[in-house]
């Protein structure tokens, strides 16, 4: 097989594996170490700014009595997310992942490796602030969480669809700005239906 117009002769490679794979292989791993320790695991993904680390700071407070959480941070820069975090009282673990865009189930097994699993009934995995890459990762969570703000209007599921079909929970944050942000409740909650 040549390329028109020159004499290079071309390569046809089949590839007959996912290229995501590996990191289904590594997904399942984490979640059946999950399952054997009981935990309930939460993968929180949103557009940056959205309320995630202000969610759970709020949860890790309010369930502090009753459940004992952890979480695992990923940013492309900073441990501020996990030092806010481990304010709660909550152990917490920072992933800085330089210029990628989403965790995998690689990095966040090593992650949880920093964190007395035994301990917990709850983890969560706070996502790289992007609602694109993060969607095609499965980490071994057992529910995806999505955030969308009332700042980024009501069509933000319509823009990323496949975020939003593969969550379990969709929760609109920042809804005190809904009025000044002229955030149509009704129509938020119609398209995080449709995406």
């Amino acid at each position: 097989m040549n390329q028109v117009g020159t004499d290079t002769p071309q390569r046809l490679i089949e590839v007959n594996q996912g290229v995501l794979s590996k990191n289904d292989v590594l997904a399942q791993r984490n979640r059946a170490l999950y399952q054997s320790k009981g935990l309930l695991v939460l993968n929180v993904v949103s557009s940056p700014g959205s309320g995630k680390t202000a969610l759970i700071e709020r949860m890790l407070t309010d369930l502090q009595s009753s459940v004992r959480g952890g979480v695992i941070v990923g940013d492309l820069a900073t441990d501020n997310d996990a030092r806010r975090i481990q304010r709660t009282g909550s152990p917490a673990v920072q992933i800085v992942t330089g210029d990628m865009c989403h965790l995998e189930a690689e990095m966040v097994a090593h992650a949880a490796e920093k964190l007395n699993l035994g301990e917990l009934d709850l983890l969560i995995i706070e996502n790289v602030g992007n609602l694109v890459c993060p969607a095609g990762y499965d980490l071994g969570e057992a529910l995806r969480v999505v955030l969308f703000s009332v700042t980024e209007g009501e069509d933000k599921p319509l823009k990323y669809p496949i975020m939003f079909k593969s969550a379990h929970v969709v929760i609109i944050s920042k809804i005190d700005l809904a009025d000044a942000a002229g955030f149509d409740r009704a129509l938020g909650l119609d398209t995080a239906k449709k995406a």
